[in-house]
């Protein structure tokens, strides 16, 4: 099971339409805040897809939550935005809800800066902003067996 992974797209549909398109293997697009516009493109267009998003800081007057959770193939996914948390600040706070909830994936955006990491049990991706200069985007691989492979990578 692949899940593509975004974030901060701010506005930019273009980029945002060749990500979805170089990984069509994925089944599942997470959005993790700051394009809610482009969170509904990617609803009424790539219906064969689930699509599932939070708000992010700059998505203003949006009706999403600010949190997900979702289990595939037996994993739990904490999906947030990361500026509750304090993210750009340090991963503490967003690491200790993760696991409040007993995740085993994190997923999170806010700061542009796609990373990957993992911790006692917990996986971390931020696949960074899938915008401008330097962006990037991510993707979390389950495996029938159960394995979990995350990575990022630069759009060119």
């Amino acid at each position: 099971m692949r899940i593509l992974v975004i974030s901060d797209t701010h506005g930019d549909l273009n980029t945002l339409i060749r990500v979805v398109n170089s990984q069509p293997s994925a089944e599942i697009i997470v959005h993790c805040g700051d394009g809610e516009e482009q969170m509904q493109f990617l609803k009424d267009n790539y219906k064969d897809k689930m699509i599932v998003g939070v708000k992010g800081n700059c998505d203003w007057g949006s009706t999403l939550p600010s949190k997900e959770i979702l289990n595939v193939c037996g994993k739990k996914i904490f999906i947030t935005h990361g500026h509750l948390y304090n993210a750009k600040i340090g991963y503490y706070q967003i690491m200790s809800a993760a696991r409040e909830e007993k995740a085993d994936i994190l997923l999170f955006g806010h700061t542009h800066n796609a990373m990957t990491y993992y911790e006692d049990g917990l996986y971390m991706l931020n696949p960074g902003s899938c915008h401008g200069y330097m962006a990037s985007y991510g993707y979390v691989d389950i495996t029938d067996k159960g394995d979990i492979v995350t990575n990022t990578v630069a759009i060119k």
